[in-house]
């Protein structure tokens, strides 16, 4: 239980550092929530309590493949929310992410990855 809220407490003490951070100063604060913290973090998790090279593995190797559909998220989220609001561009931006992973779960099988079960 104490590893659990080790694990929970790290993980989202590196959401506040990132608030906190953009707060103050945004290139900064991007460039913290940019790194693959979370991933970091996961592959570390993974290891310590599977011990399994090849799921660290795996996880890394679908992480990069799933990150691809989420940057057109970041370059539309700046355009449209000072023409729409901060909450309809939060929707849109989730609707541009979700589009974008289904169409590139296509591009990638073309390539051989599957990214759907």
């Amino acid at each position: 239980m104490a590893w659990l809220i080790f694990k929970y407490l790290t993980t989202a003490g590196i959401v506040v550092l990132v608030s906190e951070v953009a707060k103050r100063s945004d290139k900064l604060g991007a460039l913290i929530a940019a790194l693959p913290l979370v991933t970091i973090l996961a592959l570390i998790w993974l290891h310590i309590e599977t011990g399994s090279p090849e799921k660290v593995s795996n996880h890394a190797w679908y992480t990069f493949w799933y990150v691809v559909p989420t940057l057109p998220m970041f370059l539309t989220f700046p355009f449209l929310l000072g023409r729409i609001g901060f909450w309809p561009t939060m929707l849109a931006s989730a609707a541009i992410t979700v589009v974008s992973f289904w169409l590139f779960t296509f591009v990638a099988r073309y390539v051989g990855v599957e990214l759907m079960p």
